[in-house]
């Protein structure tokens, strides 16, 4: 199982370092391991989860935006 360390994930997410940990605050991405010491890293295969959830989200919200029909923009009498 092998762990990634933190500039890896950063360039993976393309997210900043206090947007990964305040994501994983609120309970929206992978917890790191403790590896030792001071040292932690992230499951890898948690991250790609996460990486493959992210798109499919955003694919599946930009298909139902683009089925559902546009609002009308006639106003009532």
């Amino acid at each position: 199982m092998p762990f990634l360390r933190l500039p890896v994930v950063k360039k993976l997410t393309g997210l900043s370092r206090s947007s990964i940990y305040l994501r994983i605050k609120s309970g929206h991405f992978p917890a790191p391991v403790r590896l030792g010491g001071r040292a932690v890293g992230w499951v890898e295969e948690e991250v790609e989860n996460w990486a493959r959830d992210r798109v499919r989200e955003s694919r599946t919200t930009r298909r139902n935006a683009l089925s559902e029909p546009a609002p009308s923009t006639r106003f009532a009498a």
